[in-house]
């Protein structure tokens, strides 16, 4: 097995295969990338749909002379493997050698670390440009999918090549007929209509924009790619290859499956289910699209309002089938989600915006300017913004709590429990005087009683009485709080106060000031970044006193492919380092 895939120590001997061999390198690599999917997981339709392409690619092109960006990178799978990373596929000790996206500590055939959509155009046409600067003359190439054309990013950049570029710029569309899950929006009409009458449309996006066009329907196969690519290369002025591919190609459940095969978990490769077990218990993900379509039923006011990640609210395409019009998916566009739910506000709907923390930081100022200004009244919900979640780099979470804590008029709230989750979603949505963000929990569900009015903002809740230290466990860090103070109550025999926040964006100054009556020490944990953060309100706080605080986060570090475990070890968040830390401070 993989007798091709072996031969193969860098691109040049690529371009030693005959034809009929590259046919076979296909297979070979279709059967790495099983063999690290069902092992370890990834995506899985990005990169089965581009292996041939990818094999014309490194077969015409000179890399890393020609210089290639993929937009966010989840289809390089194929790329990595023609450029001497072939073990972090084949050999099953080596799979975590390689991140699941492009990465320049890598290899010089990654000229970015990326893993955010729409950005392959303009990052290609910064290296179009210096090389035009500079006096050279190598491709650029710019691959990027058709969901990610909805970007505002990728728009942007197509209309700088098309008007202000004059020389070589290639720009790859992988045209799927998918984002994530469906694709949405008017630009889409334009490519089906394309692909329809095989590129020659009358009306043509790309056209419009001033580049150059060509239209190629058999992107799956290798001799078409190859012809397509050898026409355009050295070409001295920007053009649209438009690729028309299946999704998965290769694997029958994948094509048929599409979006629930954009990624996948390790799975079975004659099933195609997962072989992790997750148990029978409930998570926040399966909770939230609950929520959503009881309450969309009682309530025909609420519109759902997602950009392009459906599944960060768990809603199936059934589910988004029977919202009906009161859910829309705008593409990728997380500017156009927040900003028209402020209009939706305005007019007296009740939007709910959901997508990844990961993502929400695009509409960073749609989010201040279009909502917070205005103080509609928007509800956001974030998922995955749990340190504990996605671990890759390009996605992490932690940043959620410093990047929108500390936006004017805007609530933030983080539940510790479902029941809190569910009356702090109820609340925001009935109410018009707050623009509200709901950190969806990370950890196990738990279902603590809570209250159900949070209209009196940044009251903290003591739920446990103590003295001497007391312990502010912010959202999903409350459990961690709680067994903590289990913890110093068995083994150094007081009982400490512990607080739940339930406010990220605020503090209670009452209770603040009250517990320095009998504490000499408040340390607070969140699921986040400390500089910023939540953590160090408190500490502003209490600057001027006699009172001691510590506060417990992560650095302000890209941290990449960690173990969630190993990380809090690291940084002194276990159980037994804030106790070591605590008889440190109050024992001295």
């Amino acid at each position: 097995m993989y007798e091709l895939i072996r031969r193969i120590n860098g691109v040049d001997d690529v371009k030693k295969f005959s034809l009929e061999e590259l046919k076979v390198l296909a297979g070979e690599i279709r059967e790495a990338l099983f063999n690290r999917l069902t092992h370890i997981g990834g995506h899985f339709g990005p990169n089965f749909g581009m292996v041939e392409t990818e094999i014309a690619m490194h077969y015409v092109f000179n890399s890393p002379v020609d210089k290639i960006v993929f937009d966010v990178s989840h289809q390089s799978y194929p790329h990595k493997i023609l450029t001497g990373r072939k073990e972090g596929y084949i050999n099953d000790n080596r799979f975590y050698e390689d991140s699941g996206y492009t990465n320049p500590d890598e290899s010089e055939h990654d000229f970015f670390n990326i893993g955010h959509t729409s950005t392959s155009i303009s990052l290609a046409s910064g290296l179009a440009k210096a090389r035009d600067l500079k006096g050279d003359h190598e491709n650029i190439i710019a691959v990027i999918g058709d969901g990610s054309l909805s970007g505002g990013e990728a728009l942007e950049g197509l209309n700088v090549a098309g008007a202000e570029l004059k020389s070589n710029f290639i720009i790859v569309v992988n045209d799927n007929e998918m984002a994530i899950a469906e694709t949405h929006g008017g630009l889409y009409k334009n490519l089906k209509e394309l692909r329809d009458t095989k590129g020659k449309a009358d009306h043509n996006i790309f056209k419009a924009f001033g580049l150059d066009y060509m239209y190629i329907e058999q992107g799956n196969d290798i001799k078409t790619m190859i012809d397509a690519f050898q026409k355009i290369k050295d070409i001295d002025h920007p053009i649209v290859l438009h690729i028309h591919t299946v999704k998965g190609f290769g694997y029958k459940i994948a094509e048929e499956n599409k979006e629930n095969w954009h990624w996948t978990l390790p799975f079975d490769r004659e099933t195609g289910v997962t072989t992790v077990d997750f148990g029978d218990g409930e998570d926040y993900t399966s909770i939230t699209a609950s929520y959503i379509m009881d309450k969309a039923k009682k309530d025909k006011d609420l519109l759902i309002i997602t950009p392009a990640m459906p599944s960060a609210a768990g809603l199936d395409v059934n589910m988004r089938k029977e919202l009906g019009s009161q859910y829309i998916d705008v593409g990728i566009a997380e500017e156009q989600a927040v900003a028209m739910a402020s209009g939706a506000a305005k007019n007296g709907v009740k939007p709910l915006v959901v997508t990844c923390t990961t993502f929400m930081q695009r509409a960073y100022d749609q989010i201040s300017q279009d909502v917070c200004i205005n103080k509609t009244p928007v509800t956001i919900l974030l998922n995955y913004s749990s340190f504990d979640a996605m671990t890759d780099v390009t996605h992490l979470g932690i940043f959620g709590i410093p990047e929108f804590t500390n936006i004017p008029n805007l609530v933030v709230l983080a539940p510790s429990s479902k029941s809190e989750y569910i009356n702090m979603l109820d609340w925001s949505l009935s109410q018009r005087e707050h623009p509200v963000m709901i950190l969806i929990p990370g950890n196990e569900v738990n279902d603590r009683k809570s209250d159900t009015d949070y209209s009196k903002l940044n009251t903290f809740k003591m739920e446990r009485n103590g003295e001497r230290l007391a312990i502010i466990a912010l959202g999903d860090f409350y459990q961690m709080g709680e067994k903590l103070a289990d913890e110093i109550e068995n083994k150094l025999l007081f009982k400490p106060t512990l607080v739940n926040p339930r406010f990220a964006s605020g503090i209670d100054k009452e209770m603040l000031k009250e517990l320095k009556n009998n504490h000499e020490l408040v340390i607070t944990l969140e699921d986040g970044i400390i500089e910023g953060g939540f953590g160090q309100k408190i500490a502003s706080f209490y600057g001027t006193s006699n009172m001691k605080v510590k506060n417990y986060g992560l650095g302000k570090i890209f941290y990449d492919r960690y173990s969630p475990a190993d990380l809090l070890k690291k940084v002194g968040m276990d159980t037994e380092s804030i106790i070591a830390d605590i008889k440190k401070i109050i024992f001295y």
